[in-house]
């Protein structure tokens, strides 16, 4: 495919996602919006170049690249300023497939760089923002055709974690979420689609999770150092499977019901169950043995599903050393 895909800012966040690029075949130029003088951009370039070899040298070190292969992955690389000393544009900008914004959380400065993105690329270019604080309907109206705009969420590092929660405007075409869908999934990366909610996916489940670890370090439930490993063993590896709405389904909606109300006698209010649960207890929507919870299994071979994520399952324990200890008798 060898599209050119531009990435506005050239912060961190820019370096993972142009690396995630780069890596899979694409020439990537990434746009500085700071203005510097001669001497300090030349340093920030060959430093923002240093830590992207240093990675690269890592990934090769791990066999995740090919051994020598570093250097020819860094030259798919281009960092322009966004204007020239003399006001001009500085890049060619006819032949980006896609954009994505990575510049600071300050809306003034995304402004900016939506309104610069704007005037230079093709109407019909996809841009999509990786803001982790601004909603989608709060930026869409400062780029120009907001129906090829939407947000895209990368997880740190980026270039590893495969997963980009992207969240859809009110004006946002199909085509162009079919377009970025495309685009991330041909470089090994899973979309998933939300729409306008604050906190996305994973960062409202996560800011749910840390706060309540803390909480318990804070009451004497356990360590930091038990909780931890709880989550790493317990949570991390079952979830690494199961989704928590399947695992809803596979264990029963009426298990969470009750356990929700207990929770709420026993701690408080934080716990109770939201109207869904008690929906599907009415409607006898609780999962497996209903045939129908979250998902509907109609059709679906529930012995074999079973069987297929115990598979997946028994491979994380594997891959982690620690499958059940086994001792065979000599008698």
């Amino acid at each position: 495919m060898n599209e050119r895909i531009a990435v506005l800012g050239s912060g961190r966040m820019g370096e993972g996602i142009a690396l995630s690029y780069m890596l899979a075949g694409h020439e990537v130029v990434m746009i500085d919006f700071k203005r510097r003088d001669v001497d300090e951009r030349d340093s920030y370039y060959v430093a923002i170049r240093e830590r992207l070899r240093e990675e690269l040298r890592y990934l090769e070190e791990r066999a995740v690249v090919p051994e020598g292969a570093g250097e020819a992955i860094l030259v798919r690389l281009s960092l322009v300023e966004h204007e020239a000393e003399d006001g001009s544009d500085d890049g060619n900008w006819s032949d980006i497939a896609l954009a994505f914004e990575a510049l600071p959380e300050v809306k003034g400065v995304k402004r900016d760089g939506f309104a610069w993105a704007s005037r230079h690329f093709a109407d019909d270019l996809v841009i999509a923002s990786t803001t982790s604080t601004f909603l989608v309907t709060e930026l869409a109206g400062m780029v120009s055709h907001p129906g090829r705009f939407m947000n895209a969420h990368w997880l740190n590092p980026a270039h590893l974690m495969p997963l980009v929660e992207v969240s859809k405007g009110l004006n946002t075409t199909q085509e162009a979420i079919d377009t970025l869908f495309e685009s991330l999934g041909a470089i090994g990366k899973v979309p998933v689609l939300c729409g306008a909610s604050p906190g996305y996916i994973v960062p409202r489940l996560q800011v749910l999770i840390m706060n309540e670890a803390a909480r318990m370090v804070e009451e004497g439930v356990a360590s930091a150092d038990d909780i931890d490993t709880a989550i790493r063993i317990g949570f991390g590896l079952r979830y690494s499977v199961l989704g928590v709405l399947e695992f809803i389904d596979w264990g029963g909606g009426d298990t969470l019901y009750y356990a929700s109300n207990y929770l709420v006698d026993a701690l408080d209010e934080r716990f109770r169950a939201p109207e869904v649960i008690h929906t599907n207890m009415r409607e006898e929507r609780r999962g497996f043995r209903d045939g129908r919870g979250f998902f509907d299994y109609t059709g679906v071979d529930l012995m074999a599903r079973r069987r297929h994520r115990s598979d997946e399952f028994l491979e994380r324990l594997r891959l982690s050393d620690l499958l059940p200890i086994v001792a065979i008798s000599d008698d």
